[in-house]
C-alpha cells in the first residue's frame, strides 16, 4: 500500500446470514474499521473461504453503494442486479466485497437524482454530472487499499467493469492479477446508462448484449 496512507484497523467482525428477494442466501462475516482515511462508514463482507495465507488470490469487488439499485432494485442502473452476483461469485471462489459508500460515483444522493432529472430531458450520466458542476467520476478508493490491507489481502482479482478501480488500486499499491468483468444486466430502462459507461470510460460491457 501506498506510504501516502496511515495503516487501518479492524474495529467490528460480525456473521450477518444474507437473503435476497431472488431466494438467494449466502453467510458473510461484516467487518468494520478503524482509521479509513475519509472517514466514511465503509464495511467489507468476507465471502466464502479465503485466507490470505493459502496462497490463492481471492475475488474482490469494489461496490460503490446505490440506495435506489441495491435496495429499492431501480432499473435506471445495473448497481442491484452486480451486488448480488457478486455476492454468489464471490462466495464460490472465497473473497471479499467492499461496500463503499461513494454513492451516485461519489456525488451523493440528492446530486445523483438532480443528474437523473437532467437525464429524463436527453442528458447521458456523465454529461448530466457535468451540467451540474460535478465530478463524471468523483470516487478514491484510498479507503478500499486501507481496508484490503487490514485484511492480509496482496494481491487480487478484481470483479469489475470498471477500468478505473484496478488502475487506481495498482496506484495505491494493491496489486491487482486479473479484473474479471461483471455479467451483463441490461433492461429496457438502463440501456443508454450501460452505453455511456462503455463509450465514456471504457467499461467492458459487451455492447452487442445490448438489444433494444
Amino acid at each position: 500500500m501506498s506510504e501516502n496512507l496511515p495503516a487501518a484497523t479492524v474495529r467490528t467482525r460480525v456473521r450477518v446470514p444474507l437473503r435476497f428477494g431472488d431466494g438467494y442466501s449466502a453467510d458473510a462475516e461484516l467487518v468494520t474499521f478503524h482509521g479509513l482515511v475519509d472517514g466514511l462508514e465503509h464495511l467489507t463482507l468476507v465471502l466464502g473461504d479465503p485466507d490470505p495465507t493459502a496462497g490463492a488470490t481471492p475475488l474482490v469487488r469494489l461496490h460503490s453503494e446505490c440506495l435506489t439499485g441495491d435496495v429499492f432494485g431501480s432499473a435506471r442502473c445495473d448497481c442491484g442486479p452486480q451486488l448480488r452476483e457478486a455476492v454468489e461469485r464471490i462466495s464460490v471462489t472465497g473473497g471479499y466485497l467492499l461496500y463503499l459508500r461513494q454513492e451516485g460515483r461519489g456525488i451523493g444522493l440528492y446530486n445523483k437524482l438532480d443528474a437523473y432529472a437532467l437525464q429524463d430531458q436527453g442528458l447521458d450520466t456523465y454529461a448530466a454530472n457535468a451540467a451540474l458542476g460535478l465530478p463524471e467520476d468523483g470516487r478514491d478508493y484510498s479507503a478500499a487499499a486501507q481496508m484490503l490491507t487490514a485484511l492480509g489481502v496482496d494481491t487480487l482479482d478484481l470483479l469489475s467493469n470498471n477500468p478505473d478501480k484496478a488502475e487506481q488500486l495498482r496506484a495505491l499499491g494493491v496489486p491487482v492479477r486479473h479484473r474479471v468483468p461483471t455479467g451483463v444486466f441490461a433492461n429496457g430502462h438502463n440501456l443508454r446508462y450501460l452505453r455511456a459507461k462503455v463509450e465514456h470510460t471504457d467499461h467492458t460491457i459487451a455492447l452487442a448484449q445490448l438489444a433494444g
